[in-house]
């Protein structure tokens, strides 16, 4: 291997042997210095010394230290992103000075532009005080190397037709606790600052454990349900790299599909109350755009194309509806409604014990659902709230049969609408829309695989179906 300049402290240059992060002799003490930091932090990511449990300030301080000479020692063999590494350095000395108060790593984070060098398999070598999405709701230090997806074709279509200058495709290397659950997103609004930046400048989506997972979980269900694929979408199940390249143009056209369109209301709704169906909506309408520019793709030649539709169709109807509890499960809710549709449409066939698809008339009628919620959106631009969130529940609850005791059900007539409409999501039932007869029973077969999937990367998928 090829021999690298290691600089301890960003200065001066010891040989070392190691190209990647994970090789180098500091990459386990660092992640072993954040692991003993964490248990340590209360959810705003502070140390209180007087809790039970809490170390002596100065070991605490150590274990910081050796943080510090750990990203010293690996940032020459990132030099992409050597001035990242000097602001976290200088982050977390102000942390230690300042009593190990509230983490502030603003600094560290608008110094972080991983977006700027999208370069197929370049690493990166993250550490943040951080929640991660559907995974740990703390922000505690999280220790990540990761690599960006963006092979030439990716990068083209980015550039000619699906711009989104913020994505970041990307995998694991290796991660701390934090991680090792089932969140597959780096999300810079998720970082302890003292201020919002006023725009964000990338977002990263983990589609080596989006495709682990969702091949796991669909060999499972397609085994469960005696589905017989086509051979090609057989053989697309088998290969973990080809559903990560599908996963990567999903994920980039989804991304952007959320401030694409006829929009009534802010994207992503940020602050702002609805019920959860809206939620659900807003995702599913994005999927489907991702499937519908995939069925495009796919007639002009682009070979991951068909992937991508099928990724959509098997994620969304097996693993969604039975991932996570019933509270409010907007994306549950999102692989209810595609299910039930294509269901009634005939399209689908639960039959003999036997689930059938048919295969040709697939992609039109997925698409025909699409084209109902963007006609919903469009005509949401001119009607109240209040007015637009029933539309929305009855298109819903055209497919799905609501809860028996739900007020939503009843109509208008059943709400106090002289109430703001912020007030009458109240109103709406933790599981307004429950499974479905078939949905119960493959949720409690697919119980413990849907379990066997936190933490899952490309590397792990065949030790932890083991374990």
């Amino acid at each position: 291997m090829t021999e690298i300049l290691v600089q301890s402290g960003f200065e001066g240059a010891v040989p070392s042997a190691a190209g990647r992060v994970v090789d180098h002799p500091a990459w386990p003490v660092l992640k072993d210095a954040v692991e003993d930091i964490r248990p340590w932090q209360s959810a705003d990511g502070s140390i209180d010394f007087e809790a039970d449990g809490a170390p002596a300030k100065s070991i605490a301080e150590l274990a910081v230290d050796r943080v510090i000479s750990a990203v010293e020692e690996l940032s020459p063999l990132l030099p992409h992103d050597i001035a990242y590494h000097r602001a976290l350095v200088a982050d977390l000395r102000r942390w230690v000075e300042a009593g190990f108060e509230v983490p502030d790593f603003l600094d560290s984070l608008l110094a972080f532009q991983p977006a700027a060098h999208r370069e197929d398999g370049l690493q990166h070598l993250v550490v943040f005080p951080m929640y991660t999405q559907n995974g740990n709701p703390d922000r505690n230090f999280e220790a990540v190397v990761l690599r960006m997806v963006w092979p030439d074709w990716l990068a083209d279509l980015e550039r000619t037709r699906y711009d989104n200058p913020l994505f970041c495709g990307i995998t694991f290397e290796d991660f701390t606790a934090g991680y090792d659950t089932n969140s597959a997103v780096l999300f810079p609004e998720t970082i302890a600052v003292r201020e919002a930046p006023e725009r964000f400048s990338w977002g990263g989506i983990f589609c080596d454990r989006e495709a682990a997972r969702f091949r796991r979980v669909t060999e499972a269900s397609v085994d469960l349900l005696g589905l017989e694929l086509p051979d090609d979408i057989r053989e697309m199940i088998g290969d973990q790299d080809r559903c990560q390249q599908a996963f990567v143009l999903w994920d980039m056209v989804h991304d952007r599909t959320h401030s694409h369109g006829d929009l009534p209301f802010d994207p992503f709704m940020i602050k702002q109350r609805q019920p959860f169906w809206m939620y659900g909506l807003e995702e599913l309408r994005c999927d489907l755009t991702a499937f519908k520019e995939a069925v495009k793709l796919e007639a002009e030649g682009i070979p991951q194309a068909r992937d991508v539709q099928y990724a959509v169709l098997f994620d969304r109807m097996f693993r969604f509806p039975v991932t996570g509890d019933r509270v409010k499960n907007y994306d549950g809710l999102g692989g209810q409604l595609l299910f039930a549709y294509l269901h009634k449409h005939d399209v689908l066939r639960w039959t003999d014990n036997q689930l059938r698809i048919d295969w040709e008339r697939a992609p039109e009628i997925t698409n025909q659902l699409c084209g109902e919620i963007e006609d919903l959106y469009r005509a949401g631009i001119d009607r109240p709230k209040l007015v637009h969130w029933f539309a929305a529940y009855d298109l819903v609850s055209r497919y799905l049969s609501p809860h028996p005791g739900s007020r939503w059900a009843k109509g208008p007539d059943a709400l106090d609408t002289s109430l703001p409409p912020r007030k009458l999501v109240d109103e709406v039932l933790p599981d307004e829309f429950p499974l479905s007869m078939f949905y119960e029973a493959l949720s409690k077969k697919l119980k413990h695989v849907i379990a066997s999937t936190k933490g899952i990367t490309a590397s792990s998928g065949v030790e932890k179906a083991a374990a």
